[in-house]
């Protein structure tokens, strides 16, 4: 930069293009979820406006967030971490307990989903699921450790990259067994990809980029070899409902009504959508949850492959302009928090879409914007506060002006 140019001190300008990109997904979302109601004949629900609630709520959220600014929140995150981690300590205590006298603790606070207990009741705004926010809250503190690493390292060393490593796993451990163990391991997956994503961007030695990604071809080898070879050494690490998974995955026609339903009329709604799909009215291909997990079918289905492709669209711009907002921020907090959320974003996409596909396993994993539920779509907007305070502070070339 030339040495006579100087920075412009200007009122706050966020990006308002993200701004755009993920209203957009919200009104899919909305126009989704009625969607499935109608496919469902499920008329009489009210999801659609407990999902608009939601939409609000994260509204006010996100003012607060731009209104107290990113470093004066940091100051609160260790206190948000250690009352997570709490709720999810008494959820765990509250399994224990189920599992042993098949009753809940007393309070009528926790839910019970699917057989998993990850919910509280929360009375005038339903269920509220701590991990969706611990996912947060982890990749914020793992931003702040990151930086004060790197700010007191003497050297690039693989000793001083190791201790990384150890001070992120002992921020991590705790909340990943829980939830692991409530059981999530979708969720589990989401943050352990978000924080791996930090790391490799922290500034770490570049052979650790060799060394990651030869585990997980190992990883992927051994497990397609025991999975075809050796059944009964994967059934020690796996229960049977996660190896079901994956033979629903490889062999979807043989088990439609069981393991390979999900994915066999995921196909069958994209496929029958045509270019322009078949609008909101019920149809005769009924999909289980429809509004989370498959929200993508649904909306293929109502508006074909033009609505396939526009939603594919609106993901692309979301991750391009977080992207964007990293390579022009100079705050390094601020841009390993933002390489946490775009890493967890992409993956979650990339899973949501895939697996409706046929492209990878049916998955509990959501579509950030766009699924229903109240939790993951108020820690996204949480997520998004940040973004934007970032966004305000990155540098741009008209933000300078000569002498």
């Amino acid at each position: 930069m030339n040495k006579y140019l100087h920075r412009v001190k200007e009122p706050k300008k966020y990006d308002y293009i993200l701004i755009i990109v993920v209203g957009l997904l919200v009104c899919c979302s909305l126009v989704a979820i009625y969607s499935s109601l109608k496919q469902l004949q499920a008329y009489q629900s009210n999801i659609v406006f407990t999902q608009f609630r939601w939409v609000l709520i994260s509204l006010v959220a996100v003012a607060v967030i731009l209104y107290f600014g990113n470093e004066s929140l940091y100051d609160f995150i260790e206190i948000i971490y250690k009352i997570l981690l709490a709720l999810l300590v008494i959820l765990f205590i509250d399994m224990v307990l189920y599992r042993l006298t098949s009753h809940h603790l007393p309070g009528g606070l926790i839910d019970q989903i699917n057989g998993a207990i990850s919910w509280y009741n929360i009375p005038g705004l339903g269920s509220l699921q701590p991990s969706e926010f611990m996912k947060i809250v982890l990749v914020i503190k793992t931003a702040l450790i990151i930086n004060e690493h790197n700010e007191n390292k003497t050297e690039n060393s693989y000793e001083e990259d190791i201790q990384l490593f150890i001070k992120v796993a002992k921020l991590c451990a705790l909340p990943l067994i829980l939830i692991l163990l409530q059981p999530d391991t979708g969720l589990v997956l989401i943050i352990g990809i978000s924080v791996v994503v930090m790391v490799l961007c922290s500034g770490i030695r570049k052979e650790w980029f060799l060394v990651f990604f030869t585990a997980i071809v190992i990883i992927v080898l051994l497990f397609l070899y025991l999975y075809f070879y050796q059944r009964d050494i994967l059934n020690i690490f796996l229960q049977d409902h996660q190896l079901s998974r994956f033979d629903g995955w490889f062999y979807p026609e043989e088990s439609v009504l069981e393991d390979g339903h999900q994915l066999y009329t995921s196909l069958l709604a994209l496929g029958s959508a045509g270019i322009t799909g078949v609008g909101l009215q019920p149809t005769t291909i009924q999909l289980s949850e429809a509004n989370t997990d498959l929200i993508f079918v649904i909306f293929g289905q109502s508006f074909g492959l033009i609505g396939s492709l526009s939603l594919l669209s609106l993901c692309f711009a979301l991750d391009y302009r977080i992207y964007r907002i990293i390579a022009l921020s100079d705050n390094a907090i601020e841009k390993y928090m933002m390489c946490g959320f775009l890493g967890m974003i992409v993956y979650q996409q990339i899973q949501n879409i895939g697996m409706v596909v046929g492209l990878l396993p049916i998955t509990g994993i959501t579509l950030p914007f766009v699924s229903y539920g109240g939790s993951s779509l108020l820690s996204y907007f949480i997520a998004l506060g940040f973004i934007l305070n970032a966004s305000s502070k990155a540098k741009k070339l008209s933000d300078y002006v000569y002498d």
